[in-house]
């Protein structure tokens, strides 16, 4: 049962709808009556005329509906209708207001899964069709590591609005042989220092610039678990198929970097496949997942002829602060042309 139904607009002293007698060729209207040719019988005034159709189109034109997405808590919670956001950050708090709790309670979101599974992790598009999944905060750990190697084996992401969390544990990494450490913590500190509000990078980059030997304390939060709601293993298991009428939609509510959110059709499989392999990269070079950036990576060489536009383009953007390496821009084009090219396959 929804959280809030919209209350019909109350009208005061109602009028009953204008009506003609075939009879007697009367119009009523708010129970005056009228003569065919308009006149008011009892007080000789002329009827009011109705609006021009063409002043009905022009306001039906200007009020346009907006896009109503339902929603629920993955923990459980009545389906709650969420409206009127063109952000993340704006998308979160209308969550918050519609479950009436604090925004900053919220870890992220998925897409037609309660589970916490990264590969339906609301990231910077939503489908028309989709069903939203808040995770909110639960139970605090801090956890002692020795950094026995130079990478720890971690993936990590952050959701928009200021929280880093992990997406990917590397099998047999230094963070895999510890179990308290799951898929979706959110990392809170490091070594006492609050990493709240940082950007994923910047996480990633802190955590490789622990010296290899050393021991640090990471401080994290879990997703909060439900006793009937199973929460999706680290490794491995049966593909999940989406839930009947979720996620099926062919056209995508995209949050653009400059802030604004446009509805535009699916990718193609091309330009599809070039953002996963730019994800990859990312993953591999930086130890970030972020659809969001690779899009836009994406975006500014897919029009591109040569490695070296797409360079001065990069430079050119506000991803020049992300100091990218040449071989690192190289491997970026290269995943790009592979993609234009069909070498790519989903």
């Amino acid at each position: 049962m929804p959280l809030f139904n919209k209350k019909s607009a109350k009208i005061s002293n109602p009028s009953p709808p204008m009506t003609k007698d075939p009879h007697h060729h009367l119009f009523y209207e708010n129970n005056n009556s009228y003569n065919s040719n308009g006149k008011n019988l009892a007080t000789g005034t002329t009827m009011p005329t109705a609006p021009h159709i063409d002043d009905l189109n022009h306001e039906s034109n200007v009020t346009k509906p907006q896009l109503v997405f339902n929603c629920q808590l993955a923990h459980g919670s009545p389906t709650g209708f969420i409206t009127g956001f063109a952000s993340v950050k704006e998308l979160y708090q209308k969550i918050a207001e519609c479950y009436d709790f604090a925004m900053d309670e919220i870890l992220f979101c998925t897409l037609n899964s309660h589970k916490v599974d990264m590969s339906n992790l609301l990231g910077g598009q939503i489908g028309l069709n989709d069903f939203i999944f808040a995770h909110k905060k639960g139970r605090p750990k801090e956890v002692e590591i020795v950094k026995s190697e130079d990478a720890l084996g971690l993936t990590i992401t952050d959701n928009g609005a200021g929280y880093a969390f992990i997406k990917r544990i590397k099998s047999g990494s230094v963070i895999d042989r510890i179990q308290h450490i799951q898929v979706g913590d959110h990392i809170e500190k490091l070594d006492g220092v609050n990493v709240v509000g940082k950007r994923h990078y910047e996480v990633a980059r802190m955590l490789k610039d622990i010296p290899t030997g050393s021991t640090f304390t990471i401080r994290l939060v879990e997703p909060m678990k439900s006793g009937f709601q199973g929460i999706a293993p680290r490794k491995g298991g049966a593909k999940q198929s989406k839930p009947g009428g979720y996620g099926s939609g062919k056209e995508t509510l995209r949050f653009k970097a400059n802030g604004n959110a446009a509805i535009e059709d699916e990718h193609d499989d091309a330009t599809q496949c070039g953002i996963d392999a730019i994800n990859t990269l990312l993953d591999s070079f930086m130890g970030i997942n972020d659809t969001e950036l690779a899009t836009q990576i994406w975006d500014l060489g897919s029009n591109k002829t040569n490695s070296m536009d797409f360079a001065e383009a990069i430079d050119a953007s506000d991803l020049e602060a992300f100091g990218f390496t040449d071989d690192f821009i190289i491997e970026l084009w290269g995943a790009i042309t592979d993609a234009r090219q069909g070498r790519h396959r989903r």
